[in-house]
């Protein structure tokens, strides 16, 4: 049974990558490490400066080993009004468990709130609304996405500083046959991830026009064009399509063995007294 205000790594596991995970805290030193996806980096010198960012919502802090230092972190937390655990065992534990890590190296520059600024074309069909999902369900939850005119995107990313990402000629785009998702899912690291692998082939499918690659991927594409013609703002799509894919993701997860068939419920006859 787990101590007092922690959690375990493998409770953290199935909370991540779904609307219920909790903010994540990383407070390690090694700024090359590889990060429990979904976290981000804090330094415990400038903790004054950046609780202020957190709400009622639940946090997680992460340390190397889970000793003092995310424990008194998390203390501190809790001090200022804030619902904090920290990871047993730590980044070590999670790693001795096999889980998969964000490689550092794969992110974008951060802006000055430390957050990644993406931009792309505007319109999304797929591609460019399942990126964004898996960025802000395991890369930066705070990441902030632009939808611009194609011809625009280049000089955009340029003048904000943003990323550019499903456009020819940058790195976070098609190759060969792999769409962007799939790029970006092998480049951060989590392609032990079988459920983010299974969501990568539905995704392919929908968005290179083979929608026979995966049964799922001809009904992605039907919600994916639907969803566009119902939203004229592509932030309130995108807002949408989050839905779609926390619920495709958690099929790929844990539901890809159940069926469904359709049984009556109504009450059988009870026997007639003779």
């Amino acid at each position: 049974m787990p101590a007092i205000n922690t959690i375990t790594v493998d409770k953290l596991i199935r909370l991540i990558g779904t609307p219920n995970c909790p903010d994540m805290i990383d407070i390690g030193v090694d700024p090359d490490r590889h990060m429990i996806p979904g976290s981000r980096r804090r330094t415990v010198a400038a903790m004054p400066d950046w609780t202020g960012g957190y709400g009622s919502g639940p946090v997680v802090v992460v340390c190397d080993d889970g000793g003092p230092a995310s424990q008194g972190v998390a203390a501190w937390l809790r001090q200022a009004g804030i619902d904090a655990d920290h990871v047993e065992g730590g980044r070590g534990a999670w790693i001795e468990a096999g889980f998969p890590t964000i490689d550092p190296i794969a992110l974008p520059p951060l802006d000055a709130d430390g957050r990644t600024l993406w931009v792309t074309r505007a319109r999304p069909k797929v591609d460019r609304i399942a990126c964004p999902w898996l960025i802000r369900r395991f890369v930066d939850p705070a990441a902030m996405f632009l939808f611009v005119a194609a011809p625009q995107v280049d000089a955009i990313a340029e003048r904000m500083g943003a990323t550019p990402f499903d456009v020819e000629g940058v790195r976070w785009s098609h190759d060969g046959d792999r769409c962007t998702f799939d790029v970006m899912v092998e480049a951060f690291g989590l392609g032990s991830s079988t459920a983010l692998m299974h969501l990568a082939a539905i995704v392919r499918g929908a968005d290179t026009g083979h929608p026979d690659l995966v049964p799922e991927a001809a009904g992605l594409l039907a919600l994916s064009l639907g969803l566009s013609r119902m939203y004229a703002d592509d932030h309130e799509q995108l807002d949408a399509g989050m839905l779609v894919y926390d619920a495709l993701y958690r099929w790929c997860r844990d539901a890809t063995t159940e069926t469904h068939n359709w049984t009556s419920h109504v009450a059988p006859r009870s026997r007639e007294r003779s």
